[in-house]
Protein backbone atom coordinates (compact mmCIF):
# COMPACT_ATOMS: atom_id res chain seq x y z
CA UNK A 1 0.00 0.00 0.00
CA UNK A 2 11.16 -0.70 3.61
CA UNK A 3 16.71 -3.02 3.12
CA UNK A 4 19.71 -0.15 3.63
CA UNK A 5 18.58 3.56 2.69
CA UNK A 6 19.48 3.77 -0.47
CA UNK A 7 18.72 6.61 -2.79
CA UNK A 8 17.08 7.07 -6.75
CA UNK A 9 18.45 10.13 -8.00
CA UNK A 10 17.44 12.24 -11.32
CA UNK A 11 20.52 11.56 -13.90
CA UNK A 12 20.55 14.64 -15.29
CA UNK A 13 23.17 16.95 -13.87
CA UNK A 14 21.76 19.76 -13.25
CA UNK A 15 19.48 18.65 -10.44
CA UNK A 16 22.84 17.42 -7.91
CA UNK A 17 23.15 20.80 -6.00
CA UNK A 18 27.03 20.95 -6.40
CA UNK A 19 26.20 23.04 -9.61
CA UNK A 20 23.94 25.33 -8.09
CA UNK A 21 26.93 28.23 -7.50
CA UNK A 22 25.47 29.64 -4.67
CA UNK A 23 21.79 29.17 -5.33
CA UNK A 24 20.34 27.26 -2.33
CA UNK A 25 19.34 24.07 -3.53
CA UNK A 26 15.90 22.70 -3.09
CA UNK A 27 15.45 18.93 -1.94
CA UNK A 28 12.59 16.77 -2.25
CA UNK A 29 12.40 13.65 -1.25
CA UNK A 30 9.82 10.84 -2.61
CA UNK A 31 8.44 8.57 0.05
CA UNK A 32 6.64 5.58 -1.49
CA UNK A 33 3.36 3.59 -0.33
CA UNK A 34 2.49 -0.21 -0.19
CA UNK A 35 3.51 -2.21 -2.93
CA UNK A 36 6.02 0.99 -3.38
CA UNK A 37 9.84 0.88 -3.95
CA UNK A 38 12.53 3.29 -5.42
CA UNK A 39 13.32 0.62 -8.32
CA UNK A 40 12.19 -2.60 -8.83
CA UNK A 41 13.03 -5.58 -11.69
CA UNK A 42 14.32 -2.31 -13.50
CA UNK A 43 11.41 -0.44 -13.19
CA UNK A 44 11.26 2.64 -11.28
CA UNK A 45 7.72 3.82 -8.97
CA UNK A 46 8.16 7.89 -9.63
CA UNK A 47 9.71 8.00 -12.56
CA UNK A 48 7.08 9.59 -14.21
CA UNK A 49 5.89 12.33 -11.59
CA UNK A 50 9.61 12.54 -10.75
CA UNK A 51 10.37 14.02 -14.13
CA UNK A 52 7.21 16.48 -14.39
CA UNK A 53 8.61 17.70 -11.29
CA UNK A 54 12.10 18.66 -12.46
CA UNK A 55 10.87 19.94 -15.62
CA UNK A 56 8.90 22.30 -13.60
CA UNK A 57 11.52 23.24 -11.21
CA UNK A 58 13.96 23.71 -14.32
CA UNK A 59 11.50 25.92 -16.47
CA UNK A 60 11.34 28.25 -13.05
CA UNK A 61 15.16 28.38 -12.59
CA UNK A 62 15.13 26.49 -9.47
CA UNK A 63 17.68 24.14 -8.57
CA UNK A 64 16.58 20.81 -7.38
CA UNK A 65 17.65 17.22 -6.60
CA UNK A 66 14.81 15.02 -5.86
CA UNK A 67 15.24 11.69 -4.27
CA UNK A 68 13.59 8.67 -3.60
CA UNK A 69 13.43 6.85 -0.36
CA UNK A 70 13.43 3.13 -0.57
CA UNK A 71 11.65 1.55 2.28
CA UNK A 72 10.03 -1.81 2.82
CA UNK A 73 7.04 -2.33 1.32
CA UNK A 74 4.42 -3.38 4.00
CA UNK A 75 6.45 -2.86 7.41
CA UNK A 76 5.82 -0.34 10.27
CA UNK A 77 5.12 2.82 9.25
CA UNK A 78 8.14 3.94 12.35
CA UNK A 79 10.30 1.78 10.72
CA UNK A 80 9.64 3.15 7.09
CA UNK A 81 9.61 6.65 8.95
CA UNK A 82 12.88 6.13 10.51
CA UNK A 83 14.15 5.17 7.25
CA UNK A 84 13.11 8.20 5.24
CA UNK A 85 14.74 10.36 7.95
CA UNK A 86 17.51 8.55 8.15
CA UNK A 87 17.96 9.15 4.36
CA UNK A 88 17.40 12.78 4.36
CA UNK A 89 19.81 13.28 7.37
CA UNK A 90 22.32 11.77 5.37
CA UNK A 91 21.89 13.89 1.75
CA UNK A 92 20.14 17.16 2.92
CA UNK A 93 23.52 18.86 2.79
CA UNK A 94 25.06 21.99 4.80
CA UNK A 95 23.23 24.54 3.27
CA UNK A 96 19.88 26.37 4.37
CA UNK A 97 18.07 25.44 1.40
CA UNK A 98 14.24 24.19 2.05
CA UNK A 99 13.19 20.28 2.26
CA UNK A 100 10.06 19.43 0.99
CA UNK A 101 8.31 15.42 1.33
CA UNK A 102 6.21 14.35 -0.84
CA UNK A 103 4.44 10.75 0.00
CA UNK A 104 2.24 8.33 -1.71
CA UNK A 105 0.09 6.04 0.27
CA UNK A 106 1.20 5.10 3.05
CA UNK A 107 4.41 7.21 2.09
CA UNK A 108 2.34 10.00 3.03
CA UNK A 109 2.06 8.52 6.95
CA UNK A 110 5.62 8.16 6.92
CA UNK A 111 6.09 12.17 5.91
CA UNK A 112 4.14 13.11 8.91
CA UNK A 113 5.12 10.97 11.55
CA UNK A 114 8.95 12.06 10.52
CA UNK A 115 7.49 15.78 10.76
CA UNK A 116 5.28 15.49 14.15
CA UNK A 117 7.07 17.29 16.95
CA UNK A 118 5.91 14.26 19.01
CA UNK A 119 7.72 11.35 17.05
CA UNK A 120 10.12 9.44 18.29
CA UNK A 121 11.78 6.94 16.05
CA UNK A 122 14.43 4.27 16.38
CA UNK A 123 17.06 7.04 17.93
CA UNK A 124 14.69 9.31 19.70
CA UNK A 125 16.24 12.85 19.05
CA UNK A 126 18.88 11.74 17.50
CA UNK A 127 21.34 13.98 14.90
CA UNK A 128 19.15 12.75 12.39
CA UNK A 129 16.60 14.95 13.05
CA UNK A 130 18.93 17.80 12.88
CA UNK A 131 17.43 18.88 9.43
CA UNK A 132 13.79 19.49 10.71
CA UNK A 133 13.73 23.28 10.65
CA UNK A 134 14.69 23.32 7.03
CA UNK A 135 11.51 21.48 6.49
CA UNK A 136 8.37 23.65 4.68
CA UNK A 137 5.51 21.46 3.58
CA UNK A 138 4.73 17.85 3.75
CA UNK A 139 2.33 16.43 0.77
CA UNK A 140 0.47 13.24 0.64
CA UNK A 141 -1.01 11.48 -2.35
CA UNK A 142 -3.71 9.51 -1.89
CA UNK A 143 -2.71 8.98 1.69
CA UNK A 144 -4.93 6.58 4.03
CA UNK A 145 -4.94 9.47 6.93
CA UNK A 146 -8.11 7.95 8.39
CA UNK A 147 -7.19 4.35 7.55
CA UNK A 148 -8.82 2.01 5.04
CA UNK A 149 -10.88 -1.18 5.34
CA UNK A 150 -8.70 -2.70 2.84
CA UNK A 151 -6.42 -3.20 4.92
CA UNK A 152 -8.73 -5.13 7.71
CA UNK A 153 -8.74 -7.64 4.52
CA UNK A 154 -5.51 -7.82 4.35
CA UNK A 155 -4.27 -8.37 7.71
CA UNK A 156 -6.03 -11.99 7.93
CA UNK A 157 -4.67 -14.92 6.97
CA UNK A 158 -6.35 -15.21 3.52
CA UNK A 159 -5.93 -11.42 3.07
CA UNK A 160 -2.17 -11.85 3.39
CA UNK A 161 -1.66 -14.32 0.43
CA UNK A 162 -3.83 -12.09 -1.53
CA UNK A 163 -1.43 -9.01 -0.70
CA UNK A 164 1.26 -11.24 -2.00
CA UNK A 165 -0.25 -12.14 -4.92
CA UNK A 166 -1.31 -8.28 -6.01
CA UNK A 167 1.68 -7.29 -5.17
CA UNK A 168 3.39 -9.57 -7.90
CA UNK A 169 0.44 -8.40 -10.63
CA UNK A 170 0.93 -4.75 -9.54
CA UNK A 171 5.01 -4.97 -10.09
CA UNK A 172 4.95 -6.84 -13.49
CA UNK A 173 1.87 -5.32 -14.54
CA UNK A 174 3.85 -1.80 -14.28
CA UNK A 175 7.11 -3.09 -15.91
CA UNK A 176 5.44 -4.87 -18.73
CA UNK A 177 1.99 -3.39 -19.24
CA UNK A 178 0.55 -6.67 -18.46
CA UNK A 179 1.68 -10.22 -16.21
CA UNK A 180 0.97 -13.49 -17.65
CA UNK A 181 -2.48 -13.25 -18.44
CA UNK A 182 -3.27 -16.97 -17.52
CA UNK A 183 -2.18 -16.68 -14.06
CA UNK A 184 -3.52 -13.78 -13.55
CA UNK A 185 -6.64 -14.93 -15.04
CA UNK A 186 -6.71 -18.01 -12.43
CA UNK A 187 -5.97 -15.80 -9.43
CA UNK A 188 -9.24 -13.64 -10.94
CA UNK A 189 -11.02 -16.51 -11.26
CA UNK A 190 -9.79 -17.74 -7.54
CA UNK A 191 -11.94 -14.72 -6.21
CA UNK A 192 -14.58 -15.05 -8.21
CA UNK A 193 -15.04 -18.53 -6.42
CA UNK A 194 -15.07 -17.31 -2.95
CA UNK A 195 -17.12 -14.68 -3.21
CA UNK A 196 -17.19 -11.58 -0.61
CA UNK A 197 -14.76 -14.03 1.84
CA UNK A 198 -11.76 -14.37 -0.44
CA UNK A 199 -9.61 -17.21 -0.09
CA UNK A 200 -6.62 -17.79 -2.43
CA UNK A 201 -4.89 -20.82 -2.14
CA UNK A 202 -0.55 -20.48 -1.24
CA UNK A 203 -0.27 -22.93 -3.79
CA UNK A 204 -1.49 -20.13 -6.43
CA UNK A 205 0.29 -17.64 -5.16
CA UNK A 206 3.45 -19.61 -5.90
CA UNK A 207 2.61 -20.11 -9.49
CA UNK A 208 1.60 -16.87 -10.27
CA UNK A 209 4.79 -15.48 -8.97
CA UNK A 210 6.64 -18.60 -10.97
CA UNK A 211 4.61 -17.50 -13.83
CA UNK A 212 5.54 -13.73 -13.51
CA UNK A 213 9.28 -14.27 -12.54
CA UNK A 214 9.20 -16.32 -16.47
CA UNK A 215 9.11 -13.41 -18.03
CA UNK A 216 11.62 -11.15 -16.69
CA UNK A 217 15.13 -12.02 -17.13
CA UNK A 218 17.12 -13.08 -14.18
CA UNK A 219 18.21 -10.47 -12.45
CA UNK A 220 15.08 -8.69 -12.69
CA UNK A 221 13.36 -11.87 -11.59
CA UNK A 222 15.76 -12.28 -8.26
CA UNK A 223 14.89 -8.46 -7.85
CA UNK A 224 11.32 -9.64 -7.54
CA UNK A 225 11.41 -12.24 -5.76
CA UNK A 226 13.75 -10.45 -2.79
CA UNK A 227 10.82 -7.63 -2.84
CA UNK A 228 7.84 -10.43 -2.40
CA UNK A 229 9.81 -11.89 0.17
CA UNK A 230 10.14 -8.77 2.67
CA UNK A 231 6.03 -8.54 1.31
CA UNK A 232 5.84 -11.70 3.19
CA UNK A 233 8.22 -11.37 5.68
CA UNK A 234 6.72 -8.31 7.47
CA UNK A 235 3.31 -7.09 7.18
CA UNK A 236 3.20 -4.59 10.09
CA UNK A 237 2.20 -2.05 8.21
CA UNK A 238 -0.76 -3.32 6.95
CA UNK A 239 -1.86 -3.72 10.26
CA UNK A 240 -1.37 -0.06 10.74
CA UNK A 241 -3.22 1.29 8.15
CA UNK A 242 -6.66 -0.69 9.53
CA UNK A 243 -9.29 1.96 10.51
CA UNK A 244 -9.02 1.20 14.68
CA UNK A 245 -5.19 1.75 13.97
CA UNK A 246 -5.13 4.45 12.56
CA UNK A 247 -7.48 6.58 14.80
CA UNK A 248 -4.57 6.20 17.30
CA UNK A 249 -1.87 7.39 15.19
CA UNK A 250 -4.15 10.70 14.51
CA UNK A 251 -4.75 10.62 18.63
CA UNK A 252 -0.71 10.80 18.17
CA UNK A 253 0.76 12.50 15.53
CA UNK A 254 0.90 15.82 15.28
CA UNK A 255 1.51 18.89 12.45
CA UNK A 256 4.20 20.66 12.98
CA UNK A 257 3.90 24.28 13.19
CA UNK A 258 5.18 25.92 10.42
CA UNK A 259 5.04 23.48 8.09
CA UNK A 260 2.45 23.45 4.69
CA UNK A 261 0.42 20.24 4.82
CA UNK A 262 -1.18 19.69 1.86
CA UNK A 263 -3.06 16.89 -0.37
CA UNK A 264 -3.98 15.07 -3.05
CA UNK A 265 -6.89 13.12 -3.73
CA UNK A 266 -8.67 11.07 -6.19
CA UNK A 267 -10.91 8.19 -6.89
CA UNK A 268 -12.05 6.00 -9.50
CA UNK A 269 -16.13 6.56 -10.36
CA UNK A 270 -18.24 2.36 -10.13
CA UNK A 271 -17.32 0.96 -13.85
CA UNK A 272 -20.44 1.17 -16.25
CA UNK A 273 -21.42 -1.15 -19.40
CA UNK A 274 -19.77 1.12 -21.35
CA UNK A 275 -16.57 0.37 -19.49
CA UNK A 276 -17.10 -3.47 -19.35
CA UNK A 277 -17.94 -3.20 -23.38
CA UNK A 278 -14.52 -1.57 -23.83
CA UNK A 279 -12.46 -4.28 -21.97
CA UNK A 280 -13.61 -6.94 -23.97
CA UNK A 281 -10.91 -6.13 -27.16
CA UNK A 282 -8.43 -6.04 -24.08
CA UNK A 283 -8.32 -9.48 -22.13
CA UNK A 284 -5.76 -8.25 -19.29
CA UNK A 285 -8.11 -5.37 -19.38
CA UNK A 286 -10.58 -7.17 -18.72
CA UNK A 287 -9.17 -9.27 -15.94
CA UNK A 288 -7.53 -6.57 -14.01
CA UNK A 289 -10.80 -4.45 -14.33
CA UNK A 290 -12.38 -7.32 -12.76
CA UNK A 291 -9.52 -7.34 -9.60
CA UNK A 292 -9.99 -3.99 -9.48
CA UNK A 293 -14.12 -3.95 -8.75
CA UNK A 294 -13.22 -6.73 -6.00
CA UNK A 295 -10.45 -4.54 -4.28
CA UNK A 296 -12.91 -1.42 -4.49
CA UNK A 297 -15.92 -3.34 -3.24
CA UNK A 298 -13.84 -4.02 -0.08
CA UNK A 299 -12.32 -0.42 0.04
CA UNK A 300 -16.22 0.69 0.53
CA UNK A 301 -17.03 -1.51 3.75
CA UNK A 302 -17.99 0.67 6.28
CA UNK A 303 -17.87 0.31 9.74
CA UNK A 304 -20.10 3.45 11.69
CA UNK A 305 -16.99 3.95 14.68
CA UNK A 306 -14.57 3.97 12.67
CA UNK A 307 -15.59 5.64 9.63
CA UNK A 308 -12.62 6.29 7.45
CA UNK A 309 -13.50 9.75 6.67
CA UNK A 310 -12.56 13.78 7.58
CA UNK A 311 -14.38 15.83 9.54
CA UNK A 312 -16.92 16.92 6.90
CA UNK A 313 -15.36 15.40 4.10
CA UNK A 314 -18.66 15.07 2.06
CA UNK A 315 -19.06 19.03 2.45
CA UNK A 316 -15.53 19.62 1.29
CA UNK A 317 -15.37 17.05 -1.34
CA UNK A 318 -18.92 17.94 -2.40
CA UNK A 319 -16.80 21.91 -2.74
CA UNK A 320 -13.71 21.03 -3.97
CA UNK A 321 -15.31 18.82 -6.75
CA UNK A 322 -18.87 21.30 -7.55
CA UNK A 323 -20.73 17.69 -6.90
CA UNK A 324 -20.91 15.34 -4.58
CA UNK A 325 -18.78 12.04 -4.58
CA UNK A 326 -20.33 8.40 -3.61
CA UNK A 327 -19.43 8.53 0.44
CA UNK A 328 -17.89 5.46 -0.32
CA UNK A 329 -16.08 6.95 -2.97
CA UNK A 330 -12.43 5.32 -3.24
CA UNK A 331 -9.16 4.97 -5.71
CA UNK A 332 -9.66 1.18 -5.29
CA UNK A 333 -7.59 1.00 -2.14
CA UNK A 334 -7.93 3.83 0.14
CA UNK A 335 -11.23 5.47 0.31
CA UNK A 336 -11.85 8.96 -0.86
CA UNK A 337 -12.82 10.76 2.62
CA UNK A 338 -9.49 9.10 4.48
CA UNK A 339 -7.18 11.27 1.86
CA UNK A 340 -8.36 14.84 2.84
CA UNK A 341 -4.96 16.31 5.37
CA UNK A 342 -4.47 20.12 4.88
CA UNK A 343 -4.69 22.04 1.72
CA UNK A 344 -6.24 20.02 -0.93
CA UNK A 345 -4.19 20.71 -4.08
CA UNK A 346 -5.86 18.62 -6.72
CA UNK A 347 -9.22 16.45 -6.25
CA UNK A 348 -10.47 14.29 -9.48
CA UNK A 349 -11.01 10.93 -10.70
CA UNK A 350 -8.12 8.89 -10.89
CA UNK A 351 -6.89 5.16 -9.31
CA UNK A 352 -4.69 4.74 -6.09
CA UNK A 353 -1.20 4.73 -9.01
CA UNK A 354 -2.75 7.26 -12.08
CA UNK A 355 -1.78 10.21 -10.07
CA UNK A 356 2.21 9.13 -9.81
CA UNK A 357 2.03 8.50 -13.35
CA UNK A 358 1.05 4.78 -13.93
CA UNK A 359 -1.84 4.88 -16.36
CA UNK A 360 -2.46 4.24 -20.11
CA UNK A 361 -0.58 6.24 -22.32
CA UNK A 362 2.36 7.27 -24.45
CA UNK A 363 5.85 7.86 -22.87
CA UNK A 364 6.11 4.85 -21.20
CA UNK A 365 2.99 4.87 -18.85
CA UNK A 366 1.77 1.58 -17.86
CA UNK A 367 -1.70 1.21 -16.27
CA UNK A 368 -1.89 -0.88 -12.96
CA UNK A 369 -5.52 -2.32 -13.40
CA UNK A 370 -8.32 -0.67 -15.31
CA UNK A 371 -10.22 1.30 -13.12
CA UNK A 372 -12.29 3.31 -15.58
CA UNK A 373 -11.50 6.52 -13.91
CA UNK A 374 -10.31 7.40 -17.53
CA UNK A 375 -6.92 9.04 -16.27
CA UNK A 376 -4.63 10.62 -18.93
CA UNK A 377 -1.52 12.55 -19.66
CA UNK A 378 -3.32 15.97 -19.97
CA UNK A 379 -4.70 15.29 -16.25
CA UNK A 380 -1.77 13.81 -14.74
CA UNK A 381 0.19 17.41 -16.29
CA UNK A 382 -2.24 19.31 -14.35
CA UNK A 383 -1.80 17.59 -11.00
CA UNK A 384 2.05 17.97 -11.33
CA UNK A 385 1.13 22.10 -12.38
CA UNK A 386 -0.48 21.69 -8.68
CA UNK A 387 1.55 19.63 -6.74
CA UNK A 388 4.62 22.05 -8.20
CA UNK A 389 2.89 24.88 -7.31
CA UNK A 390 1.88 23.26 -3.74
CA UNK A 391 5.86 22.88 -3.36
CA UNK A 392 7.02 26.64 -4.22
CA UNK A 393 4.23 28.06 -1.79
CA UNK A 394 1.56 28.99 -4.56
CA UNK A 395 -1.21 26.48 -3.17
CA UNK A 396 -4.60 26.86 -5.54
CA UNK A 397 -7.50 24.47 -4.72
CA UNK A 398 -8.19 22.59 -8.26
CA UNK A 399 -10.87 19.80 -8.88
CA UNK A 400 -11.01 17.90 -11.99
Amino acid sequence: MLLAAAVGQLPDPRSNCQYAHGMSCVRVYLSPGMFGFAQLAAYDYFEHLRSALAKRFDAAGQRVEIRVCEVHPTASIRRRAAKLAHMIAHTAGSDDGPIHVVGHSTGGLDARLVASPTVHLEHGSSPQMSWIDRLESVTTLNTPHYGTPLATFFATAKGQQLLYAVSAITVTALKLGAPPLAAASALVAALGRTGDYVGVELALVDRLTDAVSRVLDEAASRNLRDWLRQVRDDQGGVVQLMPEAMDLFQAGVENRPGIRYQCICSYAPRRGLVDWLGNVLSPWATVSGTLFHFLQRLTAAHDPRYPCRAPQAQERLAELCGHAPPENASDGVVPLASQLWGTPLWVGKADHLDIVGHFPGPGQHNDWMASGARFDIVRFEAVMDRLFEGLMGWPHNRSS
